[in-house]
């Protein structure tokens, strides 16, 4: 076998509400961005989310480290999505007085 032809893909793909997971998990791209970001090694990632081999943890680090612009592009996005998201359901359940409210309807 020549290993210079020797091709592997990037276990990641994107799922249909347009996450980036890592590919067989339900384990984010983002996530594990942030723990490496956070100074996690690949070992502590690995055992953190053990459905992710550690093969494939340190393969999402190195597509992150060789595209990081696009992957800071990407993370921008869902953090903004998540404003958007998080703005709409304050606006829809007012997280004011909600201990009242729910004592409230514990009785």
């Amino acid at each position: 076998m020549n290993v210079a032809e020797t091709i592997e893909r990037v276990p990641i793909h994107t799922d249909a509400e347009g996450a980036v997971r890592v590919a067989g998990t339900r384990v984010t791209l983002d996530t594990l961005v942030a723990a490496f970001d956070a100074g996690a090694t690949a070992e502590e990632i690995a055992q953190q989310y053990s459905s992710v081999p550690l093969p494939d943890v340190y393969s999402v680090i190195t597509y992150y480290l060789r595209h990081k612009a696009a992957v800071s592009a990407y993370l921008q996005r869902r953090q903004e999505q998540a404003g958007t998201v998080r703005a709409e359901v304050e606006r829809r359940f007012p997280p004011s007085d909600i201990r009242e409210r729910l004592l409230a309807r514990r009785r």
